[in-house]
């Protein structure tokens, strides 16, 4: 009988607006369970009931009823708590590798930087709600904000009529690149957790990145 490698190990995938993430995410997770990896794959905001019903709040088109700045960003962190409790602490309890796209880094972007509530407030937010977890590598795909607007909008155009921009996307151009700079002090804050990839490259070389850093980490743990 086969069995899984147990081998608890949390890794985010951090970066602007059409960086590729979720393309990754999927590559990777198909490479570590073929690899005999127990692995769940997550997304922020997500990861269950509440959160994934605060995702919609949050990133819909909706002018009549507008969230404010604050409001957006502690449903955020509501959201990033049920999920800690739900499925992040849980499955790395059992031993396995928890991939997920977003968390506290893009709070800190985006509302911290970007929105101008200030990086050390919501870093101190992140904080409280997150407590112990923290994770063990992040994956920051960069990326040029224009590049990454033009590849969502491709993208949505190419997936009519169900693809559509959310309301973060939607952003004007100068707002991604607040968020950029941000994730650029976070990095600098913090360079022996991330690892930084060229998203402008092709998909392959980006997952050939990705692969060999993560494989990196694994062989540690195993040493």
């Amino acid at each position: 009988m086969h069995t899984m490698k147990k081998h608890p190990c949390f890794i985010t995938f951090e970066g602007g607006e059409g960086a590729g993430k979720t393309t990754l995410i999927q590559h990777v997770e198909a490479d570590l369970k073929q690899l005999g990896y127990d692995v769940v794959s997550t997304r922020e905001p997500g990861g269950s009931a509440l959160g994934n019903t605060i995702r919609q709040w949050l990133l819909q088109q909706n002018s009549k009823t507008p969230i404010s700045i604050k409001a957006e960003l502690l449903l955020f962190l509501a959201a990033r708590a049920q999920h800690i409790e739900e499925l992040i602490l849980p499955s790395l309890a059992k031993g396995k590798i928890v991939l997920c796209d977003r968390f506290n880094d893009s709070t800190i972007a985006y509302q911290g930087v970007a929105r101008g509530l200030g990086l050390e407030s919501v870093q101190k937010l992140c904080e409280f709600v997150c407590a112990s977890v923290v994770p063990d590598l992040t994956l920051y795909l960069d990326i040029d904000p224009h590049l990454g607007l033009a590849r969502t909008q491709q993208a949505a155009k190419e997936d009519a009529p169900i693809g559509s921009i959310d309301r973060i996307e939607s952003e004007k151009l100068e707002f991604h690149e607040r968020v950029r700079k941000g994730f650029i002090k976070l990095i600098h804050q913090n360079p022996e957790r991330y690892h930084v990839i060229d998203a402008s490259q092709s998909p392959e070389l980006v997952w050939r990145d990705a692969r060999e850093t993560i494989s990196r980490l694994l062989s540690d743990y195993d040493a």
